[in-house]
Order: structure tokens, then sequence, then C-alpha cells
């Protein structure tokens, strides 16, 4: 496990019918990260750790959407979340 100071940490939002894509809403190091991490426990929020996919996502900027090119790490992502929480996505409105 990284050193505190060193850990970094983005959230993601995905609200079907409403994003295109998953959204950054927090991304930090150090302090910041670990906050955002106990934050996400508090909320029941699944934390996955993958320091190469951290890296990426914290190039975006905030509220701004993945790229196409990161659709399916993320849906591998979000799909081994809804597994874990059992609760299945439901389809975008018409």
């Amino acid at each position: 496990m990284p050193e505190p100071h060193n850990r970094q940490a983005v959230a993601l939002r995905y609200q079907p019918g409403q994003d295109v894509a998953p959204r950054v809403v927090a991304k930090g190091s150090g302090a910041l990260a670990e906050r955002i991490i106990q934050i996400a426990k508090e909320n029941d929020v699944v934390v996955r750790e993958d320091k190469n996919l951290v890296r990426v996502l914290s190039m975006l900027d905030l509220d701004q959407e993945i790229p196409p090119q990161l659709y399916k790490v993320v849906a591998e992502i979000l799909a081994f979340v809804y597994r874990l929480s059992n609760r299945v996505p439901q389809p975008p409105a018409p």
C-alpha cells in the first residue's frame, strides 16, 4: 500500500440517463486522497485500488466525463461494483 502522503484518489459518478459516461467528481493526493477514500467508505461506496487507472483519471478535469478510451476499463469496474453491492444498474429513461 502506498505511503499516505503519496496516495492518490479519484472519485467517479455515473448517473444513467443523465451522464453519457462516468465523470470525475473528486480527485487529489496525500491528505485529500485519504479524505476522498474515507468519505467513500463512510457512504458504503466501493473503493478499488488501481494505481495506473488513478494516474490516468487524475489527468482529467473535475466534472469531466471519462474519454471513450477508458470506457471498457471503467465499465469493468462498474460491473464489479454492482456485483459487490448486488445492484443492477437501471437503464436510462427514454
